[in-house]
């Protein structure tokens, strides 16, 4: 009989895998023969009820590899569940809403460089964008009545302002100025003055003017109702009248004046004072009366200082005071 063999490191090893296959087999058929439980089943209704989402339990899944006693765990991923409500929703508005209002406020894209005008010819331009002052303000400033309203109360020489403004940063105004026909003189000053008898500063020169010398002011005319910007008017319309038909007939080297009394008239170079009053509606009647009047005077060799036909249907002159050595002759005739 043979000793026993050693058995070698190799082989022993090779011995205890074996057993432990074999033994991991014998488990997991014990496993697979095992009874089941039996279940008794009763009738009854399936009601849908709400699971709160508290007791809600998330699953996990575990992935098996092919390699022994491997294991990988897929790794939980918690996702935030976001339920807005009005408070939320009404800050998140208010936040955006603020951000472009700060942005079209400071951003230089929307700020207005410089105003673009249209239909001036004795203002310019930068007299005008300064009295806006929109230069370098946000459109979104931008008041365009409250612009036109400036501009019309401050300048009363423009009849009409127009304010546009477009986005970005674009700012449009059209204007129309008054045609000044009037060069009132009164003392140390002198104005202009249109056909509605609005007065308004001289700017650079105005070809066509009447010059009229006033030694008082003449009556305000009423207010515009139309136009409540319309600023009130320094004289009568009628006035206006009444100077624009006795101006082609004032002689070379003679001006139109004006007094309280009189109202409108002119010193003759011939030596006589005429007055004409205010009234412009029977204004070419009195002008005939007078040129009438001055034939028959100079025919008949009379000269005299005054002549008035503020009443065209009553006319009078008065002749000049002669001294003589025995009594002072006065000759006042019609």
């Amino acid at each position: 009989m043979s000793p026993k063999r050693e058995l070698t490191r190799a082989e022993i090893a090779r011995q205890r895998r074996a057993q432990r296959a074999a033994k991991e087999l014998t488990q997991t058929t014990k496993r697979a023969v095992k009874p089941i439980t039996p279940v008794a089943s009763r009738n009854f209704k399936l009601t849908a009820m709400t699971v709160p989402q508290k007791l809600v339990k998330r699953r996990k899944f575990n992935i098996s590899i092919g390699l022994p006693r491997i294991q990988w765990r897929m790794p939980v991923i918690h996702l935030p569940r976001l339920r807005p409500g009005w408070r939320m929703t009404s800050f998140a508005i208010i936040l955006l809403l603020s951000t472009a209002m700060y942005l079209a406020l400071t951003l230089p894209y929307f700020h207005v460089p410089h105003i673009s005008l249209m239909g001036a010819n004795r203002m310019s331009r930068e007299e005008i964008e300064t009295a806006m002052g929109v230069s370098g303000q946000s459109i979104f400033a931008v008041q365009p009545d409250v612009m036109e309203a400036r501009l019309r109360m401050n300048y009363p020489d423009l009849a009409s302002v127009n304010v546009d403004a477009y986005l970005p940063n674009h700012v449009f105004v059209t204007v129309s100025e008054r045609q000044p026909l009037i060069l009132w003189q009164e003392g140390a000053g002198f104005t202009w003055v249109d056909a509605n008898g609005v007065a308004f500063r001289p700017r650079g020169e105005a070809s066509g003017l009447i010059p009229v010398i006033g030694s008082a002011t003449p009556p305000p005319g009423s207010p515009d109702a139309d136009d409540p910007l319309s600023p009130p008017a320094y004289m009568q319309k009628e006035l206006v009248d009444a100077i624009l038909v006795l101006a082609p007939h004032v002689p070379a080297g003679s001006t139109i004046t004006f007094d309280s009394a009189d109202g409108l008239g002119w010193t003759d170079g011939r030596g006589w004072k005429v007055a004409f009053g205010t009234s412009a509606q029977d204004m070419p009647l009195k002008i005939r009366v007078y040129e009438s009047l001055v034939q028959s005077l100079i025919s008949r060799g009379k000269f005299p200082q005054f002549i008035s036909v503020i009443y065209p249907d009553a006319p009078f002159y008065k002749m000049a005071e002669v001294e003589t050595p025995d009594e002072t002759v006065v000759d006042d005739g019609q």
